[in-house]
C-alpha cells in the first residue's frame, strides 16, 4: 500500500525559535539511503521552504491567489516521501525514522486508489 509522508516544519521566520537539535542533511541522507535500500522508496523530494502559493476557486470561477500556505501558519511542508509498504504500522515505523520526526511532525497520509473505500 503507498503512503505520502508529509514532513511538517517550522515556517522558517520561526528559525530563531527553532529548538537544538534540527536534523541535520547527513541524517536526511542516511534516512534516504535506508528507505531506498530497504526498496520501499517511490519518490521523495525536499520543498522550497521559502517560495509557496495557495489557489482557491470560487464557486463562481473567481481565483484567489495567496502567496504563502496560510498566514497564520506555523509550520509549513518541507519535504515528502512516497513509500510502498504492507501496512499503515510500517508506514508509521518508517515515519518515525525520518530525521524531521524529532523537528517537526510526519503526516502520514494513504494514497487513495480505486477501489478503496
Amino acid at each position: 500500500m503507498k503512503y505520502l509522508l508529509l514532513i511538517h516544519t517550522p515556517a522558517p521566520e520561526l528559525a530563531g525559535e527553532l529548538a537544538p537539535g534540527e536534523p541535520t542533511p547527513d541524517q536526511f541522507m542516511a534516512y534516504e539511503k535506508a528507505v531506498t535500500d530497504a526498496g520501499v522508496r517511490l519518490d521523495s523530494n525536499a520543498l522550497d521552504l521559502t517560495n509557496a502559493t495557495t489557489l482557491h476557486v470560487r464557486a463562481n470561477g473567481d481565483r484567489v491567489i495567496t502567496d504563502g500556505p496560510y498566514a497564520e501558519t506555523r509550520e509549513i511542508v518541507g519535504g515528502y516521501y512516497l513509500i510502498d509498504v504492507p501496512d499503515l504500522d510500517a508506514a508509521l515505523d518508517w515515519a518515525a525514522r525520518c530525521p524531521g520526526a524529532r523537528h517537526g511532525t510526519i503526516e502520514v497520509r494513504t494514497i487513495w486508489g480505486p477501489g478503496q473505500a
